[in-house]
């Protein structure tokens, strides 16, 4: 009888850890997180000296891009990066393309760019100590890839302002993560919430 019993709840242990080791890797398969993005480095060598509108005008740009995703990689197609004068986005000063890549799932990416900036744009938009604040907007679209095929292709759209010093280089050392102004879907956190309610209900059978 009592072998019986072990047996029985070491059947239930079995079914249990097979059941939420199924509601996880349904989630990490159904669960999809865009890439987070950030500009690392930002230099525009011809803000130093304001007044010399034939200085070097090359616009130069790091983007740093994380892919969170567990079980999914990531095709990139091109970058296109927009620096603008402006938070406002009145002028643009330059385009950086990058050209696309595939990214592994947990992995990281730092991509180089430059461009040719519009010097006496950029010129207007530096303050009488020689600094400003400048808007970087990132556009791309990106396929999300699982063992068996590619998802449909989801076009990202994320930006931030970033303050330049009197040499044209970006103030702050940190990375500044670019954001997207699109309202979050609550899709995958229910289907997360319906797998638990699931996992409870066959427990509570037991």
């Amino acid at each position: 009888m009592s072998a019986s019993r072990d047996q029985r709840k070491g059947g239930c242990c079995g079914c249990i850890f097979s059941l939420g080791l199924s509601a996880v890797l349904m989630w990490l398969w159904i669960h999809t997180s865009d890439p987070r993005c950030s500009i690392q480095t930002l230099s525009l060598p011809s803000l130093n000296g304001a007044s010399n509108i034939t200085a070097d005008p090359t616009l130069s740009l790091t983007l740093r891009l994380v892919n969170p995703n567990q079980i999914k990689g990531i095709q990139y197609d091109p970058l296109n990066v927009t620096v603008y004068d402006f938070p406002n986005k009145s002028n643009v000063i330059g385009n950086i393309l990058m050209p696309g890549f595939y990214q592994g799932y947990r992995k990281k990416a730092s991509k180089l760019g430059q461009g040719t900036a519009n010097i006496a744009v950029a010129l207007r938009a530096v303050s009488d100590n020689g600094t400003g604040v400048f808007r970087v907007d990132m556009a791309t679209a990106v396929k999300f890839k699982t063992l068996l095929r590619y998802s449909k292709r989801h076009r990202i759209r994320v930006g931030a302002d970033v303050v330049v010093n009197a040499s044209g280089v970006k103030v702050d050392p940190k990375g500044i993560r670019l954001r997207s102004m699109a309202p979050k879907m609550g899709s995958s956190w229910v289907v997360l919430g319906a797998l638990v309610n699931f996992l409870v209900f066959t427990l509570l059978d037991f």
